[in-house]
């Protein structure tokens, strides 16, 4: 997904699109000089490079998956990346220190940039957390179900909420209140992407839009409260 989505506002629908179209797909009104009701805006992309995402949870297609897309039914793969952006991940054969192949992917913040203690430890904790023996292949086998990449990760932060004297919180709150949200985000536009590929355009009421926007409330980072104010770890 290399081109820019762009959405601009004509005739009371939002047109989504990858260049400016000289007509309205809608109307068919000519748009070339004419004022747009909005300015058009570039849609920000679901997806970042991990490696430039310092201190972060990353899920990514996994390496079955053969053109390593979200595609909704393939397998995905999560790691934790240092505050130099290398990635540990846990497969089959222990936990890997990746510095590159996670340039697509989606993140989840875990540390706020101001928590300069936990920021210099991080490093520290995550290294020694990964020479564990429960992911040493030597003591422990990889399982699909239950000692997988997800429990790495999810080992690695409750590890880190009890250094920090906090509860540890459940694989199923993690996924639904941080993973699936965001994963409801890379569908929707991965699906929006696919039908301009496909159309040339995707056009929607304006106001039918911005009701399914306000449905949708993905928390930032982990931690996040009910009055929408951010708690990190």
């Amino acid at each position: 997904m290399e081109r820019s989505v762009i959405q601009l506002s004509h005739c009371q629908k939002f047109i989504f699109c990858f260049s400016l179209p000289d007509e309205c797909p809608s109307c068919g009104e000519e748009l070339e000089g004419r004022r747009l009701q909005e300015a058009p805006v570039s849609l920000p992309s679901p997806f970042t490079n991990g490696h430039n995402r310092s201190c972060s949870l990353l899920v990514t297609p996994a390496q079955d998956n053969l053109h390593r897309d979200f595609d909704g039914t393939s397998d995905l793969h999560t790691g934790i990346s240092n505050s130099k952006g290398v990635v540990y991940n846990y497969t089959q054969g222990g936990v890997h220190r990746d510095q590159s192949g996670w340039e697509h992917c989606v993140s989840v913040p875990l540390v706020r940039p101001d928590m300069y203690p936990l920021l210099a430890q991080w490093d520290q904790y995550l290294d020694h957390f990964s020479d564990g023996p429960m992911w040493d292949p030597a003591w422990h086998r990889f399982h699909e179900d239950d000692h997988n990449c997800f429990s790495f990760c999810l080992g690695f932060v409750n590890s880190v909420l009890a250094v920090e004297g906090r509860s540890s919180v459940t694989r199923e709150t993690f996924t639904h209140t941080y993973i699936l949200p965001k994963m409801k985000r890379v569908s929707k536009f991965t699906t929006l992407y696919q039908h301009i590929q496909k159309h040339q355009y995707y056009v929607v009421d304006r106001k039918k839009d911005r009701q399914e926007d306000r449905q949708e409330d993905v928390p930032t980072c982990v931690g996040q409260s009910s009055d929408n104010s951010f708690q990190y770890l």
